[in-house]
């Protein structure tokens, strides 16, 4: 059983590797559901592919019902309304899996996520039996309204406004929000809006109700065959009954919704890393040039090697945040008042950690579609082949579900917060590392597998832990103004999560298979720890040297350079090795 872990609280203590969640340990029932998923889109979807491209609302809305009678769409919603109840892991299989359906995958995406999600977590009894078994089938399909042309990651700077009626049996709903994904065809609309211009709420709107109309379509640099508009309400009288939780409370609605969006994101940016992964490996296999496939040449393999790296970090991350989201919601009962409540406090707990997976994530597509088009050359610039697709659509990753800047505030700031409430010792942490950060950090000799890398993550989280505590120190509560360390610090949390989940999965493998069937995995983390290692420790320089000057300065770059103390590994053999195995493979390879 997992143990339960406090959010954000890997930076600073030592991890038990064996309780991580990994996707290398499904149960059949899970294998089942990624299958059944996997065969959806390639019988059903792929062959509409470029039907969809060009925006067919008709054929989209019957895809989405299609897998409603599969039960893909029902994955979070509980039994009780007719959905499966599923774990975290099955839903982000579901996740990963719609990935290959491109646009098609993000209109569900947005259905059963931020669209369904508000009402499941944060619904009254009436309003979850009324609506969610309509969303579970796609007989109903809804939209998620919190951007406004003029409030973006500022959300509760939002404009629309809703007022009470002297009757109170209604409230009367204006405003417009911008960039609505499934906005032409979605019968339910998540929106929100101040009442009487100051309490943010959230209320559930019909398409059907008066007032309500679509602007035109937004005409987008990539996700072509997803809709995008915007939702104009004018004087929407919308029942006191579809007020979704309690006036005042949006900001809580929109914020969690957003974590769960935030991290369903990074599943599907797994499933696009590993498609892209298999187009550019087959195509370097084809493509020959001077007499032999690009594929054998080592910079060409180097790419094939790194894309597969990423793809398993975050791979890695993304099952470990599922196991710990699974361990935090498996007791709320969605049939209780107080569920909202109870589901606020367990999916604000891994905020901090979904928003880790959402700058993750985003940037790390963005890296492995950049290197896909590049492997493919000229022909990656032309449409005719998707990993021109997939480079397009994946930059919207970084702006969805709050910029990648804002996460990267976000990241700290939570952490900081926690510590200031007592929820995580990290100013103690810090505190205590200072006394033994004067003595001499002795040299070490490593011998064992992935030894020298479990005390250079040791070490990393120490870097941490040491810009971090300088950083309240100096600032206190002025750090919030510090956006260029806030953001230093969060690339190092990131850094550490990343490499940690894959040194914990691997190291299950080397428990499960041995270390001879384990090479690549620990090829791979061992890499990947080396890196973001030096990464980490540039991060902490360019941080200290904003703060310090001077023989203080020195000081403490003297310091951090004992904790930098390692002895480095060949890079260029171990990449050739993993370049070899995905170019046989034709795909991604653990």
């Amino acid at each position: 059983m997992l143990k339960s872990v406090t959010g954000g609280s890997f930076i600073i203590e030592e991890v038990d590797y064996a309780s991580v969640v990994t996707p290398d340990h499904l149960t059949d029932e899970q294998r089942m559901i990624a299958d059944t998923t996997r065969d959806f889109v390639e019988g059903e979807v792929t062959p509409h592919d470029e039907q969809l491209e060009k925006l067919d609302y008709e054929l989209t809305v019957d895809l989405i019902r299609k897998a409603g009678d599969l039960g893909l769409l029902g994955a979070d919603v509980p039994e009780m309304y007719d959905g499966l109840e599923l774990d975290k892991v099955s839903s982000t299989l579901i996740n990963e899996r719609l990935a290959k359906a491109s646009s098609f995958a993000l209109s569900v995406g947005a259905h059963v996520g931020i669209g369904t999600l508000p009402i499941v977590y944060f619904g009254t009894e009436e309003q979850k039996k009324r609506y969610l078994p309509d969303l579970a089938s796609g007989r109903r399909i809804a939209a998620y309204c919190l951007t406004e042309p003029s409030s973006g990651s500022d959300a509760q700077g939002a404009k629309a406004n809703a007022v009470l009626s002297e009757d109170k049996t209604y409230y009367s709903l204006s405003g417009t929000k911008q960039f609505i994904t499934n906005a032409a065809f979605a019968d339910l609309f998540i929106v929100y809006a101040k009442v009487d211009g100051e309490k943010f709420s959230t209320f559930i709107v019909e398409r059907t109700m008066d007032g309500v109309s679509i602007g035109p379509e937004e005409k987008k640099m990539g996700i072509k065959g997803s809709s995008t508009c915007p939702l104009i309400l004018e004087d929407v009288k919308v029942p006191v009954e579809n007020l979704l939780w309690e006036e005042g409370k949006g900001h809580l609605i929109a914020f969690n919704i957003l974590n769960i969006g935030r991290f369903k994101l990074a599943a599907g940016s797994v499933g696009a890393a590993k498609e892209t992964i298999e187009l550019s490996a087959d195509y370097a296999n084809e493509r020959t040039q001077f007499g032999r496939p690009i594929s054998s040449f080592p910079l060409v393999g180097k790419k094939l090697a790194e894309m597969n790296i990423k793809t398993y970090l975050l791979e890695s991350i993304v099952y470990r945040t599922a196991g710990l989201m699974d361990e935090a919601m498996k007791d709320i009962d969605f049939s209780k008042p107080d569920a909202g409540v109870v589901s606020a406090k367990a999916i604000a707990e891994y905020a901090l950690e979904c928003s880790i997976n959402k700058v993750f994530s985003s940037e790390t597509l963005d890296s492995i579609a950049d290197e896909g088009v590049q492997i493919h050359g000229g022909y990656g610039y032309i449409q005719e082949y998707k990993v021109e697709r997939i480079y397009r659509d994946s930059r919207i990753n970084r702006i969805f579900e709050g910029t990648n800047e804002i996460n990267r505030l976000l990241i700290p700031g939570t952490l900081i917060k926690r510590a200031m409430k007592g929820q995580l010792p990290l100013m103690e942490k810090a505190q205590a590392l200072q006394s033994e950060l004067l003595s001499m950090v002795p040299g070490r000799t490593f011998e064992g597998t992935l030894e020298q890398e479990a005390h250079l993550i040791e070490m990393a989280k120490k870097m941490f832990l040491m810009v971090g505590g300088q950083a309240v120190q100096k600032y206190q509560l002025e750090l919030e103004k510090e956006q260029e360390i806030l953001s230093h610090l969060a690339d190092m949390m990131i850094q550490v999560y990343a490499v940690e989940s894959a040194y914990a999965r691997t190291k299950q493998l080397i428990d499960q298979k041995g270390e001879d069937k384990a090479a690549n995995a620990i090829a791979m983390t061992e890499i990947a720890v080396h890196e973001a290692f030096d990464t980490i420790e540039q991060l902490a320089k360019e941080s200290l040297a904003s703060m310090e000057s001077g023989d203080s300065l020195r000081t403490q770059l003297s310091v951090l350079k004992k904790l930098g103390r390692r002895t480095p590994i060949n890079l260029t053999s171990r990449k050739r090795q993993i370049a070899e195995k995905v170019a046989y493979s034709s795909k991604y390879v653990v």
